[in-house]
């Protein structure tokens, strides 16, 4: 049997490869892809060719812990169904709809441990948006916002925006987004900002908020960010940094007030959990919770393309050249 794969094969291209699928052993399950989502973030890094070559994609993701060089299957959010089982294997998981930390392909061979079945009430769709939802829920954890406090979040791509609906939820005195692109900022209002800003107003965003917030996320993936989010910020707080800027440097303005400000730049990745929550939580804990917001929120409404996974190409560049009309795309396989 035979399956399709997405390969990156040089900056700005991809292609789709037909592969031989190795026979099934007994301890894995035959998994044919529903759907995939495609990461604004790090995918869009390797597909620019930004991502720096002696790092790896993840040392938690089996096949991503050595640095990435072309050609490349990558991926991480996909959903499927479970239609072949390994003798060893439970017959229960046959027809079970199950998330996988995998690459984009019409089929794949997993052991259990690598699969996550999808919760009754959660769609296939909605699952897609696991891996963004933990991140989002990370990244609140991580800047422990307090009762009354200001904040504001730098980028309002997909996962900005699930950060910003799990910041919504809080007894926030002010929640405050900016995004380039109108289409975001408007969702984000929805999804409970307060007020969301064009990048380009921060001058009126400085006006606005005074002494500074008491907390900000820098989730925008631009450089240039970083240092505004720095300027937003007041004295003694804190400045969450989800990005990852791959190879793209980065200019901080530290002579001026930063240096006085007691301010804490704070690194915010969603592969470990915070030394001061270990004790408690577990990466098991924080994908049930991820699950429920998955549930309570609805990001499957945030979808704005579903593109046929022989068009992949198109999706990509969709993704690269008009940012300003895509949040979320989504690869389907409805032929596989």
């Amino acid at each position: 049997m035979q399956r399709a794969s997405l390969y990156f094969t040089s900056p700005a291209r991809v292609s789709i490869c037909t592969e031989e699928i190795p026979p099934l052993e007994p301890e894995q399950l035959f998994i044919q892809t529903l759907f995939s989502a495609i990461s604004p973030g790090t995918e869009m890094l390797l597909y620019r060719g930004q991502l720096p070559g002696d790092l790896p994609l993840d040392e938690n993701i089996a096949g991503f812990r050595t640095p990435p060089t072309y050609p490349l299957k990558y991926g991480y959010s996909l959903v499927g169904r479970v239609t072949a089982i390994g003798r060893s294997i439970d017959p229960a998981w046959v027809g079970r709809t199950v998330f996988s930390f995998h690459p984009h392909e019409s089929h794949f061979a997993a052991s259990p441990e690598e699969l996550l079945p999808v919760p009754a009430d959660v769609t296939p769709e909605q699952a897609v948006f696991l891996p963004s939802m933990e991140t989002a829920v990370n990244f609140v954890m991580d800047g422990a916002p307090l009762i009354g406090e200001e904040v504001a979040v730098f980028g309002q791509g997909i996962v900005g925006l699930l950060t910003t609906a799990l910041l919504g939820r809080f007894p926030l005195s002010r929640l405050v987004t900016l995004d380039n692109y109108l289409l975001r900022r408007q969702i984000s209002v929805e999804l409970g900002a307060h007020a969301s800003f064009d990048s380009a107003d921060i001058g009126q965003v400085k006006s606005l908020l005074g002494d500074g917030v008491d907390l900000c996320y820098e989730v925008s993936g631009s450089p240039e960010a970083l240092d505004q989010a720095i300027s937003l910020t007041g004295y003694g707080g804190r400045v969450i940094i989800g990005s990852w800027y791959g190879t793209k440097k980065v200019n901080l303005d530290l002579g001026g007030r930063f240096h006085r400000s007691r301010i804490r730049l704070m690194s915010s990745q969603v592969s470990t959990l915070s030394p001061e929550q270990s004790g408690r939580w577990t990466k098991a804990r924080r994908f049930a919770f991820a699950w429920e917001m998955l549930k309570s929120i609805q990001p499957h409404r945030l979808i704005t393309h579903k593109i046929p996974f022989a068009s992949a190409g198109d999706a990509f560049r969709l993704i690269d050249q008009e940012p300003a009309q895509t949040v979320q795309v989504v690869l389907t396989y409805e032929d596989g």
